[in-house]
């Protein structure tokens, strides 16, 4: 008899009540099994806690369990997030809201894009995830319930969106000199009207280089303070790639939230980025290129002339 014909004897003859038990050694209970557990004796968890301590429960293994979730949950967010502005771009309506409305993305680049993002994930950002957890856990991140506050994750998520758009500037100002553009930070700019599936179209090294940014805060913030759970790094992960995407989708509208926040960066600034391919070099704000004169666009080239004029009068 044959290895794989032994094996789906076993499991065909099993009492198994889901896959899932079968596929995990370490325990005969199903998932469903260790939420009804935890229900019975943490009845001051709500319902998203009990999920979620059932999850590494059944699972057995936390780093294996933040792993699976983790790049699942980055793939889900990143995907459905692009999926939305690929529609977009087939409904000629919508054509007045791009920015480069001469310039939509055929179905072939969004193919090859995906492509090479696919490829990115696999090979760069999933051992970059999977050795996330190890790592934080070492400087005190927390897995376990109850969840914290929703003030908490605010404010922690709030700190973490502009160190990363602190980071983002200075190294992706960096990635557009000379050697740097050429041999790294080229493969992003290879479409001057970015889509959003091209917010992580880009070289490995790249990839590696800003996320540490993404990454790399969260931990630092753990290892000085001691207090940061994984669910807020999850939904830091989820807007900040939200962020990302929306970025560059090219589409700029009414209610787009740079109207609103003035120092938001959104699509527009980011549009004029690939279109110029010098300036604007912000994630999230603005304010990194404000004070640092590195604006681009017609409005930025204006404020110039205007400072030129207004210091050649001063001299004459």
């Amino acid at each position: 008899m044959s290895l794989t014909t032994y094996t789906m004897d076993v499991f065909n003859n099993a009492t198994y009540t889901s896959i899932a038990d079968a596929m995990l050694p370490h325990t005969q209970n199903t998932y469903w099994h260790e939420f009804d557990e935890i229900s019975r004796y943490n009845v001051q968890l709500n319902y998203f806690e009990r999920l979620w301590a059932a999850w590494y429960a059944f699972m057995g293994n936390d780093v294996l369990a933040t792993g699976i979730m983790s790049f699942l949950m980055h793939e889900l967010v990143y995907f459905g997030r692009s999926l939305p502005w690929m529609i977009i771009d087939r409904i000629p309506a919508m054509n007045k809201y791009k920015i480069q409305n001469q310039k939509v993305p055929s179905a072939r680049e969004q193919w090859d894009c995906a492509k090479l993002v696919l490829l990115s994930h696999f090979t760069v950002e999933l051992p970059q995830i999977w050795f996330f957890h190890p790592m934080a856990q070492y400087f005190g991140l927390a897995t376990t319930v109850p969840f914290p506050s929703l003030f908490t994750m605010a404010y922690q998520i709030a700190i973490f969106f502009v160190l990363e758009d602190a980071w983002h500037y200075w190294s992706h100002r960096a990635l557009h000199w000379g050697p740097l553009y050429k041999n790294i930070h080229k493969i992003h700019h290879q479409y001057s009207a970015p889509f959003g599936l091209a917010a992580e179209y880009a070289s490995p090294i790249e990839v590696m280089i800003l996320g540490l940014g993404t990454v790399g805060t969260p931990i630092i913030w753990c290892a000085i303070t001691k207090d940061l759970h994984i669910l807020t790094m999850y939904i830091w992960i989820v807007l900040r790639l939200f962020q990302a995407i929306d970025a560059h989708s090219g589409y700029e509208f009414p209610y787009s939230l740079h109207h609103f926040l003035p120092f938001w960066a959104g699509a527009d600034h980011h549009d004029t980025h690939h279109e110029k391919f010098i300036g604007n070099y912000s994630s999230s704000f603005r304010w990194w290129d404000y004070c640092l004169d590195t604006e681009s666009g017609p409005e930025a080239a204006k404020r110039r002339r205007e400072r030129k004029l207004g210091k050649a009068k001063k001299v004459a």
